[in-house]
């Protein structure tokens, strides 16, 4: 269940006659238990209460109280030893009057009258599998509002199945544009009487529905037509009640889609809904999805959280204009001059989505600018900042529309709470005409024609707000001069899986200054614009973009691109989660990057430690790994700078499957010991090798191939293997059936080989790496040397490794993706002496020896980052003091200490100066 059909259920639930003994059954079917679970819960199979209560183990623990007890019966939970044994999240008590619940994790608690308990509903996600952050647990309204918006939007499609279709979806979605502002405007006193529309609606339509589109055709009709000129339009007596809107809300045409009788109840519960309580921070995304097709399946899920969006403005320029408010204290002039700069700050986002950036922004600016009223004794003045320079750029157009009814709200909002309602209703209405948030492609609009330093005339003129112009703003700024601040979260898409038009948007931007622009993501281009626009205008800029621009092969693409215009790294978050309302919080794994061409400015990198709080370190430069060392890209290199073995990677089967059996599989072929010793060898991908699954192959050299062959299971999956290549689109997979029996490689150690995982998790503290024995090989899955010196292995399960690996390679997500070429070969080593081998050697085998101790656990098993063994945990430490002795004479500090000095030893020996190892000797 999602959160909109939790909130759906629980109101159902505080609507229906109190049951005591059904309640905490039906509370938790509401979050989604199963029927078989509820079923053991009843039974007392598994309902582990010693309070006559009901106990879900690890979930919550509810007890239906006697009449005026429910604080007692909440302390009664609370003290139950069955709790503690039961580690639930939550304690509740209710008595079908009041209503209390306890967090046990954070202590959070709530007290309610039970019908109003559905409004807290966020508060028990967790129960669902939900993680949720703050604002959203708070913004129950917001979710219950989209909820019912999304049942009526379905209810009127299925009655008026061509508004669906192409041609009229904008129609459809501008009439829920225009639905909303009336519901808003219905209980924050924009009409003249609370309540207004919806009354209109429903003492004016007939309770069969067949008149509902016609009154409603006539109040969007007078709310577009001037005082005036009403008698002549015929606007009917009971629509002359409602004000003139303008704005292009609602011109156009005023047609309205049939409503059934359902439809028409669901409009009128919905008006019924306090939508004094709307968010407009995270509302326009959830609206947005009522709309679109792709995310009504999950609705709400892909919100952009509000503590997300302050990691990209505060300190893209927030912090600095609280900085300076600070400083002003309560000094008149720096007061006034603060207000003044204020004015003229323009926040532009090019992929603005339903504006969910440019509503904090304004917000969060409103804020500081009252303080500084409040401060100057003009608590009451109106406000110097246009919502005009808040602007925005948005591929769709229902997004872009709802963007700027978002802004319109969050503007009518500020006004009440900053200068009373009074003053808000007395500016609000009408509405503005200009259009600032436009609807096209970003990557193909010229930034500086929406939002250029100067500008004195419109360039578009029109009378609707909401109309889309596909090329232009319609309006110029206000004021002139201002700083410029770009931000936003653009689409990310990888390479591999952009559209010919994404990739045709990308050639436009970099084929004339790289060859390599193919390989670039789709967020690239946002990057790029946002350089150029900095050439000229005084801009700084930050976007939300996946880990991989600032990793592997894109990194020497891209960055000196941007670079190259005078721009720098002004600060940067380094991965985190991009938290959003889906079951246990998945979340995209981002950073964010902010470039910069003012060189005066400091520049600070933001990271989550490892207990979950915010870290910032200010650095002097920070290089386009996010690192605060000096500009550098790491080149794949073929063969190893640093004198070390050569790594390949394993052999690819491109076998369909044949070449690669398992254990049964082996057995089935009925070979003699003889046989299976030469023509069978186990296998390991980067699974088989971190899991320790079971798995082997057809090993057949040449000189084989005539008695395998003769083996008559052997040779149907030779058969198998050469009618697959043979079938193929790829002229190399036909040349290699000529051999079907065997591998496209065919590599294996002689004594040994030291295999390393090619993908693998980011948890583990070091690389999964190893030793096998001659009879064994490996995937195309794994990198390996083969025969190399074991000390190699001491490298691989570093530390050292495991931080440059996860710089300079490309990541999936969080998790690691090995290169040789990017990873391997450019891995930054000091000479080494004999005894430096020596050392590393028995580091590698007390590591071996360590695991070994405890067979048959798995590199998976033994490096769970709660569960390393201590023997284990020490040879490893062992390995990082004597590595990283050789560095700098002692162990580094933490891996920030680390990266900079592989940096630093790279920049070396890529420029050919000899990198020599420490002369300061470890102890033993």
């Amino acid at each position: 269940m999602n959160a909109f059909e939790i909130e759906e259920a629980i109101s159902s639930l505080a609507q229906q006659p109190f049951d005591a003994a059904e309640f905490p059954f039906s509370f938790l079917q509401a979050f989604g238990a199963k029927d078989t679970t509820l079923r053991r819960l009843r039974s007392g199979d598994t309902n582990k209460s010693d309070v006559g209560g009901v106990l879900q183990t690890t979930n919550i623990h509810i007890k239906v109280a006697a009449p005026g007890a429910v604080t007692e019966t909440l302390n009664l939970l609370k003290a139950s030893p069955a709790t503690t044994r039961g580690k639930v999240k939550f304690i509740l008590a209710t008595d079908g009057a009041d209503f209390q619940a306890e967090d046990l994790n954070s202590g959070e608690v709530i007290v309610c009258e039970y019908a109003k308990f559905p409004d807290l509903f966020g508060f028990f996600l967790p129960l669902a599998g939900i993680s949720t952050v703050k604002q959203i647990r708070e913004s129950s309204f917001d979710i219950k509002a989209t909820g019912r918006l999304n049942r009526l939007y379905l209810e009127l499609l299925k009655d008026n199945p061509e508004w669906s279709t192409a041609a009229r979806r904008h129609e459809m979605n501008h009439f829920m544009a225009r639905l909303i502002f009336c519901f808003f405007a219905d209980r924050t006193d924009i009409f003249s009487k609370e309540g207004l529309f919806t009354a209109t609606v429903e003492q004016m339509s007939s309770k069969d529905s067949s008149n509902t589109h016609t009154v409603i055709e006539a109040i969007f009709k007078a709310m577009n037509t001037l005082s005036e000129d009403r008698a002549a339009a015929g606007i009917p007596r009971w629509a002359n009640v409602f004000p003139y809107v303008n704005g292009g809300l609602f011109s156009g045409s005023t047609e309205v889609p049939v409503f059934s009788k359902i439809a028409r109840t669901y409009l009128l519960h919905i008006g019924s809904l306090d939508w004094r309580k709307i968010n407009p921070d995270i509302f326009g995304s959830m609206i947005q999805a009522v709309a679109d097709d792709d995310e009504r399946g999950s609705l709400g899920m892909h919100y952009t959280s509000v503590p997300n969006i302050l990691k990209v403005l505060n300190p893209l320029f927030l912090d600095d204009l609280r900085e300076k408010l600070d400083e002003a204290e309560d000094n008149p002039r720096k007061l006034l001059n603060l207000r003044s700069r204020m004015s003229r700050i323009r926040v532009f986002d090019p992929a603005c989505g339903s504006g969910n950036f440019l509503v904090i922004a304004y917000k969060q600016m409103r804020e500081i600018e009252a303080e500084i009223n409040k401060r100057r004794g003009e608590p009451e003045r109106r406000s110097e900042i246009p919502l005009t320079n808040f602007r925005g750029i948005e591929l769709r157009d229902f997004p872009a529309e709802i963007a700027r009814l978002a802004l319109i709200i969050a503007e009518y909002q500020c006004d009440v709470l900053y200068r009373g309602q009074k003053e808000a209703l007395a500016e609000f209405l009408p509405l503005d005409s200009k259009n600032w948030v436009t609807c096209g492609n970003a990557l193909q609009i010229d930034w500086l024609s929406l939002c250029g330093p100067t500008g004195t005339g419109v360039k578009i003129q029109s009378n609707d707000l909401f109309g889309t112009p596909l090329d232009q703003a319609e309006i110029d700024f206000d004021n002139e001069g201002g700083e410029t601040y770009i931000c936003g979260n653009p689409p990310y898409i990888g390479s591999t899986w952009q559209t010919a038009e994404q990739k045709a948007d990308l050639e436009a931007i970099f084929s004339h200054r790289t060859k390599s622009w193919k390989s670039l993501d789709y967020v690239a281009g946002w990057f790029m614009k946002a350089a150029d626009f900095g050439r000229r205008t005084q801009s700084s800029a930050a976007f939300v973009s996946t880990n991989s621009i600032c990793q592997g092969q894109q990194v020497p693409i891209l960055w000196p691109l941007i670079f190259k215009t005078g721009h720098q790294i002004a600060f940067a978050h380094t991965s985190f989660k991009w938290s959003n309302l889906a079951s246990n919080n998945a979340g995209v794994t981002v950073i964010i990057v902010a470039i910069s061409n003012d060189v005066q400015r400091e520049r600070k990198i933001y990271s989550i430690s490892t207990d979950g709080s915010s870290v910032v370190r200010s650095a002097e430069n920070i290089n386009a790994y996010l690192v605060p060392s000096p500009n550098i890209e790491v080149q794949p290199a073929k063969r190893p700078l640093n004198g070390l073995p050569m790594m390949v990677r394993g052999n690819m089967p491109y076998d369909g499957g044949h070449l690669l059996m398992s254990a049964d599989e082996v057995s089935e072929l009925q070979l003699t010991d003889e046989q299976r010793q030469r023509l069978i060898r186990r296998i390991y991908g980067s699974a088989e090798f971190i899991q320790g699954k079971e798995r082997y192959c057809l090993w057949i050299e040449d000189q084989d191939l005539a008695e395998a062959s003769l083996i008559e299971r052997i040779r149907r999956r030779i058969d198998g293997v050469r009618a697959m290549r043979l079938s193929s689109s790829d002229k190399g997979a036909n040349e290699m059936a000529k051999r079907a029996h065997q591998m496209r490689e065919m590599n294996i150690g002689q004594h040994h080989t030291i295999a390393i995982a090619a993908i693998s998790s980011e948890n583990r503290p070091y690389l999964p790496c190893g030793l096998l024995g001659n009879d064994q090989t490996v995937t195309n899955k794994v990198y390996a040397l083969y025969d190399a010196p074991l000390w190699n292995l001491a490298l691989m399960a570093s530390r050292l490794h495991w931080v440059w690996i996860g710089a300079v390679c490309v990541r999936l997500e969080m998790r690691f993706s090995y290169s040789n070429t990017l990873g391997w070969n450019t891995f930054p080593l000091p000479a080494l002496t004999e005894k430096n081998r020596a050392d590393l050697t028995r580091c590698a085998e007390d590591i071996l020896l360590a695991r070994e101790a405890h067979f048959p656990a798995t590199i998976a098993d033994l490096y769970d980052p709660e569960k390393v063994p201590p023997d284990l945990q020490a040879a490893h430490d062992r390995n990082d003091d004597v590595l990283e002795g050789i560095y700098i004479g002692r162990r580094f500090r933490n891996d920030t200490e680390r990266l900079e000095k592989l940096f630093e030893l790279y920049t070396k020996m890529t420029s050919g100066k000899p990198v020599k190892s420490s002369n300061i000797r470890m102890k033993a």
